[in-house]
C-alpha cells in the first residue's frame, strides 16, 4: 500500500476498570478476553502483534497462547501513551512507520477490519486512520455512550475526512449518522506528536482524546465498515461477547 511500508499492531491492555475488573482476563469460552482480540488482530495478518500490557499477568496469558508481549507502566493516562512506550521498547530503530492501535476490549472484532484501518493512510496527508459504522438502531442515536463521528462522505464513497467526534448526535439535519469505532491506525511521527500533546477542555468536555488530535490540526480520515465490534465495558457486554462468540455461532 502506498505510503506504509512496515505496521505494526499494539493492543494497550490493563486490568484496572471500574466497571469489570480484570476483564482482559474475562473467561469466553476457556480463554482469556485479551487472548480472543490478539488472535483477530494475528488474523488481520496487516503485521507483527505486541500486547501492551500494565500487569504481567496479561502478557502471561498472551505467552501461553504463543503470543509476544510486554510490560508498561501502570500509570498511562490512555491506550495511545501505553502504545507509545511499548512500540519504543520492542522498535527503538524506528523500522515499523504505521503503528496500529487495537483496543483489548473489542473480542468481536473483524480482522478485515483491522486491514480497513490501514486504508486512509495511502493519503500522504492523513496523519490518523480509524474506523466507523453506519447507525441502524435508531436507539443509539442519542446514547452517549455510542461515539458519533461528522465526516463529510461522498454518495457510494468508504473513506471520508473526520471534521469531529461526539457524544451527541452531529451532524444534525436529516441524514445518516455513523458509529465511531475506537481503533486507530497511526503514522509513527503523529503518535509520537499526539503522546506530547496536552489535554484540551474541549477533549475533557467530551471525554474523547481524538479531539485533542483535531485540535491540533492533525488529521483523521475514516474508513467505513460493515459491523460494530461488542466493546466490553460491562458484565452485560461480557455476557454479549460470550453469545457472539459461543462454538457454532461461527464468531
Amino acid at each position: 500500500m502506498a505510503n506504509i511500508q512496515n505496521p505494526i499492531v499494539v493492543l494497550p491492555a490493563r486490568l484496572a476498570s471500574k466497571r469489570l475488573p480484570d476483564k482482559p482476563l474475562a473467561d469466553i469460552h476457556g480463554e482469556p478476553m485479551i487472548v480472543h482480540v490478539w488472535r483477530r488482530a494475528v488474523e488481520a495478518d496487516v503485521g507483527p502483534v505486541v500486547v501492551a500490557c500494565a500487569e504481567a499477568a496479561i502478557g502471561e496469558a498472551i505467552e501461553r497462547a504463543g503470543g509476544r508481549w510486554v510490560l508498561t507502566r501502570d500509570d498511562h493516562q490512555s491506550g495511545s501513551d501505553r502504545v507509545f512506550e511499548a512500540l519504543r521498547t520492542v522498535d527503538p530503530e524506528g523500522r515499523h512507520d504505521v503503528v496500529v492501535n487495537v483496543q483489548g476490549d473489542l473480542p468481536t472484532l473483524a480482522p478485515e477490519a483491522v486491514r480497513a484501518a490501514l486504508l486512509p493512510l495511502a493519503d500522504a496527508a492523513v496523519d490518523i486512520a480509524t474506523l466507523a459504522a453506519r447507525i441502524e438502531r435508531e436507539e443509539e442515536i442519542d446514547d452517549p455512550h455510542v461515539v458519533k463521528v461528522a465526516m463529510g462522505l461522498a454518495p457510494g464513497a468508504a473513506l471520508a475526512r473526520a471534521l469531529y467526534f461526539s457524544r451527541s448526535p452531529v451532524p444534525a439535519g436529516e441524514g445518516p449518522y455513523y458509529h465511531h469505532i475506537g481503533l486507530y491506525a497511526f503514522r509513527r511521527p503523529a503518535l509520537e506528536r499526539f503522546v506530547g500533546l496536552s489535554q484540551t477542555a474541549l477533549e475533557r468536555r467530551e471525554a474523547l482524546e481524538q479531539l485533542r488530535a483535531l485540535e491540533a490540526g492533525m488529521r483523521i480520515d475514516v474508513a467505513l465498515v460493515d459491523t460494530v465490534p461488542v466493546g466490553v465495558d460491562t458484565p452485560a457486554d461480557l455476557a454479549r461477547a460470550r453469545e457472539l462468540l459461543a462454538p457454532g455461532r461461527g464468531g
